[in-house]
């Protein structure tokens, strides 16, 4: 009987800690489930609604046809989709490059101890990115205005430049929106090398020093290579950035941004497509094809900065 009860004992214990593990476990469901539910409305069904209209023709109020492959070949057999794609590369490349050079530099500096109001310049450089972009059109659109007397007319005007028309010009457009992203995003990224560069111990400077090194060969020595996983960071979400490109060319252009060529990009075309022409179908194929080029070009990105192809060579070696 003894055995018994001890049994029944145990079992009964056993079942608590189940029960118990079982309850942990479904209090640790609930907590997570809002992200995944939101997660779910706003962003997995939408992208798998876009998919699957990629393959339907659709104005957005009457019912779906299945056209196939058809929207991808109107898509790409459009000599506007492929300029968007030019103009989104192109302005991707003034935009983001430049601005990760110069945020790796100017993240040096701003560690440096000799360096007075570090603080202020720090908040200095990230104050853009958190501008609104009215504020930011608003200025841009008064320093690059096609009048002659405008700022940027002007100063152009000192190196015996004619004025430039640049809300209209085929390169004006560009300069002016690819400074305007070059602008906005050279704090953030600032920011973020200056985060790595807080995280390079000291010690290595100081025996760099000692044996000899100069500023530059520490600078290409130890802080690049050190700050390899924050350039890594920043080239791809860079370059998502720029093939995304949308907001700047929209409130920089106007109402006009639409009904021209000079600086539509790819976000643009199919928005145009979507909302201004009712071809749900063609928006789509689009935002697929988009998804493609940006997985590629994030993956080559990656794999450059981060060396793979060096390492590659070094092993055969």
């Amino acid at each position: 009987m003894e055995n018994v009860h001890k049994q029944a004992r145990a079992s009964t214990v056993k079942a608590k800690k189940l029960s118990e593990k079982k309850k942990d476990m479904i209090s640790g469901y609930l907590y997570v489930a809002p992200f995944f539910i939101v997660f779910g409305i706003i962003g997995l069904y939408p992208a798998i609604f876009s998919i699957v209209l990629a393959f339907q023709k659709w104005n957005g109020l009457g019912e779906m046809e299945f056209v196939g492959m058809n929207n991808f070949v109107i898509v790409l057999q459009d000599p506007l989709f492929w300029k968007s794609l030019y103009n989104t590369v192109l302005m991707g490349l003034m935009g983001t490059a430049p601005q990760l050079i110069v945020g790796i530099i100017l993240a040096y500096f701003l560690n440096m101890a000799v360096i007075r109001f570090t603080n202020f310049f720090r908040v200095t450089i990230f104050m853009p990115y958190i501008t609104s972009m009215v504020a930011v059109a608003l200025v841009f659109g008064v320093f690059f205005s096609s009048n002659e007397s405008a700022l940027a007319n002007y100063v152009i005007g000192w190196f015996g430049f004619d004025p430039v028309s640049w809300k209209t010009s085929e390169w004006g457009a560009k300069i002016a929106i690819s400074l305007m992203v070059f602008w906005r995003w050279v704090g953030y990224n600032t920011i973020i090398y200056l985060a790595g560069l807080q995280s390079i111990p000291k010690d290595l400077y100081e025996a760099a020093t000692i044996d000899g090194a100069n500023k530059v060969q520490q600078f290409f020595h130890i802080t690049i290579p050190l700050l390899k996983p924050f350039i890594v960071l920043t080239v791809f979400m860079s370059t998502v950035g720029a093939l995304q490109l949308f907001a700047e060319p929209t409130v920089f252009l106007g109402s006009s941004a639409f009904s021209r060529d000079e600086a539509m990009t790819v976000v643009m075309y199919l928005y145009r497509d979507a909302f201004n022409l009712g071809s749900f179908g063609t928006a789509s194929a689009t935002a697929v094809l988009l998804l493609i080029i940006i997985v590629g070009a994030a993956a080559l990105n990656t794999w450059l900065t981060s060396g793979a192809g060096s390492k590659k060579r070094g092993a055969k070696s």
